[in-house]
């Protein structure tokens, strides 16, 4: 069908190429084999689902953008504006950061509530139809050509264009040998973290005059992670993160136990005066996994692969559904430079910009997993200088609130890390750096 999209998946990435998909072409079908949820409800499909997850200011954008009036929306459904320079109190390197207002905003929601509106968002789309339960077996085609998906059932959809979103999971390497062709080379990074999270009923001035926290470890001598984010239901979402953890928080007297041991009081002292609505969920990341599509001697036309099904790294960075976001948005462009043909060239164009839009969430995730000994994998070129660079970025930055504001941007994926590297910048770094440690 030269005027149907399919895609495999309904999460974030899902969602997003849904959308990205429905203005280019007549009939989009989302296929997940999860049941999807009437409203704001964690389902198996998504095990993060019931753990802190963080939208940065560049992923929202980029939302907003393909979803008009999306930001509005979270507000009024009971999300949090917060101001990543004054209302989030973070911790790393021995101190906390001084309030000094970034202009960059995002708004905290639980996972569950942001697909919710989403999905809503892309069900009421003309020309698009989501369906759960059902399963994609495997791809139609022949050779270099993909023509539509095999379900379980052994119905097989036909379309012009497959774009595979079906996370860290995806079946890609098996599909595409099934058509013959050479799976692609694959980089891991085993870092062994664990978090674990509970909710807690949140009332105003609870965190005196912050709305969030945030606890950074400083490798390779601390381990924990923790963050405490306002969300839907007046309701604080408590998560605790580590490295190699010899045991994890997976109840109500070891997660407060662990929360003592940060090297900062606040998130265990909200823990101490707040009441809890719920147990305490354990998830685990074992690795950071990335397919390298883009070095692939052979593209097969009409697939694509696009969110965690290319590029999967450690949540604790909130980096995830911005990665996603952001390839749909580079999807949607390959497919308007080649007129919509979703050819081999149309592939290997959107697989070299999903490149470039992976490769600075790749290097930040990677490089803070190995200040920690314990992981494992092939180590980026340079990347001791790179992380003894971003500790000096850290200690500037606590110092000087225009330092401040550019490491912010480049965190939250709004600007380029090369303004980190800009010789007046450098120098400004290394000079405010040595100031806050002679302090």
């Amino acid at each position: 069908m030269d005027d149907r999209a399919i895609v495999i998946g309904a999460g974030v990435a899902g969602l997003a190429a849904a959308r990205v998909l429905s203005r280019r072409y007549a009939s989009v079908t989302v296929l997940d084999r999860d049941t999807l949820p009437h409203g704001p409800v964690p389902r198996r499909g998504v095990p993060q689902g019931e753990h802190p997850n963080i939208l940065l200011v560049g992923g929202l954008k980029e939302l907003a953008a393909l979803f008009p009036g999306f930001e509005e929306e979270l507000l009024a459904l009971g999300g949090t504006s917060l101001e990543t320079g004054a209302d989030i109190c973070a911790y790393r390197l021995g101190r906390r950061w001084p309030v000094a207002p970034t202009g960059f905003s995002m708004i905290s929601v639980t996972r569950p509530q942001l697909e919710a509106v989403l999905r809503a968002r892309v069900t009421a789309l003309p020309g698009v139809v989501v369906h759960d339960q059902i399963a994609v077996a495997g791809l139609a085609g022949r050779g270099e050509l993909v023509t539509g998906v095999v379900l379980d059932s052994g119905e097989t959809l036909e379309a012009s264009l497959v774009v595979d979103c079906s996370g860290r999971g995806s079946r890609s390497d098996r599909w595409l040998g099934s058509l013959g062709l050479e799976p692609p080379a694959q980089v891991e990074v085993k870092a062994g973290v664990t978090y674990s999270t509970r909710l807690y009923r949140r009332q105003p001035g609870d965190l005196g005059p912050w709305q969030a926290a945030l606890v950074l470890p400083a490798g390779p001598h601390e381990r924990m992670s923790a963050v405490a984010l306002p969300v839907e239901g007046d309701r604080w979402m408590i998560g605790l993160g580590g490295w190699q953890l010899a045991s994890v928080p997976d109840s109500p007297a070891t997660f407060e136990a662990y929360a003592k041991q940060l090297p900062d009081p606040l998130v265990a002292a909200l823990i101490s005066r707040t009441e809890p609505l719920s147990d305490v969920t354990v998830a685990r990341f074992p690795s950071s996994r990335r397919r390298l599509f883009e070095k692939a001697a052979v593209l097969p036309a009409g697939y694509v692969a696009l969110g965690d099904a290319i590029c999967s790294v450690n949540p604790i960075y909130g980096q995830g559904m911005t990665c996603a976001a952001r390839q749909a948005a580079a999807l949607g462009d390959a497919l308007d430079r080649h007129h919509r043909v979703p050819d081999a060239a149309m592939v290997r164009d959107y697989y070299g910009f999903a490149a470039k839009v992976n490769e600075t969430p790749w290097r930040f995730a990677v490089g803070g997993d190995f200040t920690f000994p314990g992981t494992t994998g092939p180590r980026p070129h340079g990347i001791g200088l790179r992380n003894w660079y971003a500790r000096q970025v850290t200690h500037a930055s606590q110092v000087d609130a225009s330092v401040y504001r550019v490491a912010t941007g480049v965190q939250h994926l709004i600007d380029p890390p090369s303004v980190l590297m800009a010789p007046g910048f450098m120098a400004r770094v290394l000079r405010k750096a040595y100031i806050r440690r002679r302090r």
